[in-house]
């Protein structure tokens, strides 16, 4: 990966000049993976620079045009032939436009600041663009982040964004030789609050003249004196200069009147060891977990907070060791956060192919109608079959329940809840990056958001299975035929419960799947004992209902009662017809448990291997099942394990047969649930659709 870092122009690299974002970058990039790899640019003086890998864009000053401008054009010219994967934008989102336009690469902006105050962020609007746009935005304290979201929902931008704390390394200190000195590091000026520390520090330094007080840095445009034989207040000095002062320093203050975005200087402090006084300002909190803050800014209370930490040592050295022992953020921790998310941005061209194994396991996200809002009455439902075989499998598996989610997002912005699963759908694809992406009658999943995601991920694989019948002869042909076929130019493999061979339209890379069992969900064994009725029979119209649609009737109702005239003496359980509500959930099994032959009629012509889901429930039961010979199930199962009958006679001759020799009809039952179990169980189902989508040869014998 090759990266390019941007620092702000007039940003100074150099050791002795350095700024906050300079020392930031410049630490981090020792620690970095990728730190052979990338280059930082900037506008300093002098040759003395705080890496190797700095290129110095020099601007000639013109005061008819922006230097801003120019320094920005120049860094477009120097990287437009580089190919460069990705470009990091510090504190400058003002350059973005032009680097987005201009430079074909991802982009990471860091901002330092308070965001609401740096030109091409101040705007609602320009904040969002950023997020739209940019790749992924880090902030150095949740403070700067919160600002960067005022009037923006972050919940709807979660993966975009993350915070990138500054950083330092952890100092050797022995905290009990610390000296009696008060330490003060930064701008000497009124926003950095040293107007209140110079009052205090003379009046402490007065009453105590054992202790010290060294104050580091300048401003040459405001000037505040304070003077005193034990304050030594020293220029702007290095940062390993600083380090080694707060390494004797017992007490440090940072009384910011205004809101730090973050506070480089208590950060250090704390890796120090040194007990330290913050205001409530800005990010300063986040700087350390056992701060002393004032809870008013005047010398007066500075002077106390600092006198109670001189007077009570056992309190002082308690914080001191609290902050040396809870300071976490090293370089090599913040590196490790940067590097996490450019790699996240460049799993395609880290991983350029996911190397597949029949004995891989896999990232999966599998969105299918788990029927949450149903209560459990619709549990048997083909979708958590395939869901738990991935898992017996051994697979990583995040489900989305695509119609609960829209289903309880709608909204007046979202009437019917699709933006919000777009949404997750995307956020989720990017956060939990993974192999592969498994659709079960997703509708509404939109299919700009699968091309979207092949796009980034170059290495994702995407399916889809179809359950619904597919012939022209069957119930609902046309609407069935555009809801498959909405997707599979976007899929890698698309999975059907017809033989793809019996549809007269192709299916891009189209794959027959049996109905799958469940030995945890189909684990009765009817045939070891004689039941109640001889028949079982149930229809499912209404599923969503859950109750019979009124004035319904399909052309089953007319074979089943034609098959009652012609079957006397045969005891029928029947659901879903003839004004007897279907049947659901547990309530379903307990019926299903009283029968020892059931009938597989599904709508429509029978079509070569199509059958509704029933099949699984009837035959993965135990119970001896009857199918029209035309649906081919012949190709799978032995006459010694499943009925085929012709026609409404031939099925009437056949129940009456078996009625009579129940002892045969068990056998077969019991061979014909040992098959299907053994060859069309979630397991091997979900394996299947797994081989097939990477591309593996399958050895399933139903692969035909």
């Amino acid at each position: 990966m090759k990266i390019s870092i941007l620092l702000p122009y007039k940003e100074d690299y150099s050791p002795k000049y350095s700024g906050a974002v300079s020392i930031h970058v410049s630490n981090l990039l020792k620690f970095s993976k990728f730190k052979s790899t990338t280059f930082i640019y900037g506008n300093t003086k002098g040759n003395n620079y705080l890496t190797k890998n700095f290129y110095n864009i020099k601007v000639k000053k013109n005061i008819f045009s922006s230097n801003n401008k120019k320094y920005l054009k120049r860094f477009v010219d120097i990287n437009k032939n580089k190919n460069i994967d990705l470009i990091e934008i510090h504190n400058r989102p003002s350059y973005f436009k032009a680097i987005k336009e201009n430079l074909n690469s991802k982009i990471i902006i860091y901002f330092h600041n308070d965001p609401l105050t740096l030109s091409g962020s101040k705007k609602k609007v320009d904040r969002l663009n950023l997020i739209k746009n940019c790749d992924y935005i880090f902030f150095n304290s949740n403070w700067t982040k919160n600002k960067f979201f005022t009037n923006i929902n972050e919940q709807n931008y979660l993966s975009k964004f993350g915070i990138c704390f500054q950083s330092t390394k952890k100092l050797k200190v022995n905290l009990s030789s610390k000296q009696k000195l008060i330490t003060f590091v930064g701008k000497l000026n009124e926003s950095k609050g040293y107007d209140v520390f110079g009052k205090a520090i003379l009046k402490i330094l007065d009453e105590f003249p054992e202790w010290k007080s060294t104050v580091i840095g300048d401003e040459p445009r405001e000037k505040h004196i304070f003077n005193h034989k034990n304050l030594k207040i020293l220029n702007f000095q290095e940062n390993n200069a600083v380090l080694n002062t707060l390494k004797g320093s017992s007490i440090f203050v940072a009384c910011s009147k205004w809101e730090e975005p973050f506070g480089r200087s208590s950060l250090e402090a704390c890796s120090a060891g040194c007990a330290t006084i913050i205001t409530n300002r800005g990010g300063l909190p986040e700087t350390t977990k056992h701060p002393i803050i004032l809870h008013k800014l005047d010398p007066k209370t500075l002077y106390s907070s600092i006198k109670k930490l001189i007077i009570k040592p056992n309190f002082r050295k308690k914080i001191q060791k609290l902050n040396y022992k809870s300071f976490f953020l090293s370089h090599e921790y913040v590196s490790s956060i940067i590097d996490k998310a450019r790699s996240n941005l460049f799993s395609e061209i880290l991983h350029k192919s996911f190397n597949f194994n029949k004995n891989s396991k896999l990232k999966i996200i599998h969105i299918t109608n788990f029927n949450h809002r149903y209560f459990g009455r619709l549990q048997y439902n083909t979708g958590i079959r395939i869901n738990n075989g991935l898992i017996r499998e051994g697979h990583n598996v995040l489900n989305i329940s695509d119609r609960d989610i829209i289903s309880y997002s709608r909204s007046f912005n979202d009437p019917s809840g699709e933006n919000y699963l777009n949404k997750l759908v995307s956020n989720t694809i990017e956060n939990f990056k993974p192999d592969l992406l498994i659709l079960g009658h997703a509708d509404r999943v939109d299919p700009q958001s699968l091309l979207d995601a092949k796009n980034k991920y170059s290495n994702l694989k995407i399916s889809q299975w179809f359950l619904d019948p597919l012939s022209r002869q069957g119930p609902d042909f046309l609407k069935n035929k555009s809801r498959v076929l909405n997707k599979s130019n976007f899929c890698d493999a698309t999975f059907i419960t017809t033989s793809p061979d019996a549809l007269d339209f192709k299916i891009k890379n189209s794959f027959f799947i049996p109905n799958p069992c469940d030995r945890a969900l189909d684990h009765l064994e009817n045939f070891r004992q004689n039941k109640i009725y001889d028949i079982f029979y149930a229809i499912s119209h209404g599923v969503h209902r859950g109750k019979l649609r009124t004035g319904k009737i399909d052309e089953r109702e007319n074979f089943i009662t034609k098959l009652k005239s012609l079957s006397n003496g045969v005891k029928f359980d029947i659901y879903g017809m003839f004004g007897r509500e279907p049947i659901w959930g547990d309530n379903f099994l307990s019926n299903l448990s009283n029968s020892n032959m059931a009938i597989n009629l599904s709508r429509g012509k029978p079509t070569k291997y199509y059958s509704s889901d029933r099949i699984a429930q009837l035959v993965g039961n135990g119970l001896l099942t009857f199918i029209d010979e035309r649906a081919k199930y012949s190709d799978f199962f032995e006459n010694d394990e499943m009925i085929f009958y012709k026609d409404v006679f031939d099925l009437s001759e056949k129940i009456k047969r078996y009625k009579k020799d129940k002892k045969l009809g068990f056998r077969i039952a019991k061979k014909g649930h040992s098959k299907y179990h053994k060859y069309f169980n979630c397991s091997l189902v979900s394996k299947y659709i797994i081989e097939r989508t990477f591309g593996s040869n399958s050895k399933f014998y139903w692969d035909r």
